[in-house]
């Protein structure tokens, strides 16, 4: 997404990503990554400032509007996500900043949270999503947005699109890349259409 927003740009002053979930009802498999995570971190948050990887110990909360459904949301800033690697891996950007929704970044961590339910002939669960971004270069703002109903309901599409796409050999490297490294952007976003929304700018 911070690749398809960027467009023609080479560079970018800073990189804001931040995920919205209406809850976030957590798999085992979110579990068992979050806490192995947290060990590894040693309880730390990990962000990407002044063109590098540090760690973090004070977390904070800030508004961030997100578009609809989800609006005004307090978030968590400097919620540790794998954009803080992957965007630095491929654009030269000395600030990658992540944030993540207060109630959603609460779930996993307490025990008597549910598993996601399906509630559609999909399989999906009714928790709603909105990753927003926000690049900046020299005064100028550009945004991405994707939104849909379960977040895991993406992941199956997006894995089947990428293996697609090296299989064909439509991508612009090879070996261990991003997303946005490998593949064309906005095209690949635009090919998830059935399974999520996304607004790029023009």
């Amino acid at each position: 997404m911070v690749t398809a927003a960027m467009r023609e740009w080479t560079a970018a002053d800073e990189v804001h990503v931040a995920y919205g979930l209406s809850s976030w009802h957590p798999t085992a498999g979110t579990r068992a990554a979050g806490e192995v995570s947290h060990q590894r971190r040693a309880g730390r948050r990990v962000r990407f400032t002044d063109g590098a990887l540090q760690y973090d110990d004070k977390p904070w909360e800030q508004d961030w509007l997100f578009p609809e459904p989800l609006g005004r949301r307090m978030v968590i800033a400097e919620f540790t996500m794998a954009d803080v690697v992957t965007v630095p891996s491929h654009v030269a950007v000395p600030e990658v900043r992540t944030y993540m929704a207060v109630e959603a970044a609460r779930d996993p961590s307490e025990e008597d949270t549910p598993s996601p339910k399906p509630v559609d002939a999909l399989g999906r669960s009714d928790q709603m999503f909105v990753v927003d971004v926000l690049v900046r270069a020299g005064g100028v703002e550009r945004r991405a947005t994707a939104r849909g109903q379960d977040i895991y309901a993406v992941t199956a599409p997006l894995a089947v699109e990428a293996v697609q796409r090296i299989l064909a050999g439509h991508t612009r490297t090879t070996g261990v890349a991003s997303a946005g490294a490998m593949f064309d952007a906005a095209d690949f976003l635009r090919a998830l259409g059935p399974h999520l929304s996304v607004e790029l700018p023009n």
